[in-house]
């Protein structure tokens, strides 16, 4: 690769506006959206500690999953980024729907053998933190 070349001068901006910000994906999770939704706008903008109790004893399905990415998140904050988990808050939160290639669906009879298609539905659950700055 040339010294001058876009590449190159591609490869040093992405490197200066890469974001630094701890984060974790559960990617392709067996789980609709919406559903994930209401679960990850409980945790948004509480601390972490918080945000595992809330979501520990939530009875949804959708909880479950998201301690788990709360967790992999923390631990990639305390890991790679060297953060101290008392300063970390939730920052962003986002489950998107899955891709239709992995959506399927499924037939239920009715009357006069026609059928109901039911929609198994997969999502993408993120969980993005930062640290709280001191006033």
């Amino acid at each position: 690769m040339a010294k001058g070349s876009r590449t190159q001068y591609k490869k040093e901006r992405n490197k200066e506006n890469r974001d630094v910000r701890p984060q974790a994906h559960a990617k392709y999770v067996r789980l609709a959206d919406t559903k994930a939704r209401i679960v990850l706008e409980q945790i948004k903008g509480k601390g972490i500690a918080e945000a595992r109790a809330i979501l520990t004893y939530s009875p949804r399905y959708a909880a479950v999953i998201a301690l788990n990415v709360l967790n992999s998140a923390v631990a990639n904050a305390e890991h790679n980024l060297g953060m101290d988990e008392d300063n970390l808050f939730v920052q962003e939160v986002r489950a998107n729907r899955g891709t239709s290639h992995y959506s399927r669906w499924r037939l239920n009879p009715r009357a006069k053998g026609r059928g109901n298609r039911t929609e198994i539905k997969f999502s993408h659950v993120s969980i993005i933190l930062n640290e709280k700055t001191p006033k």
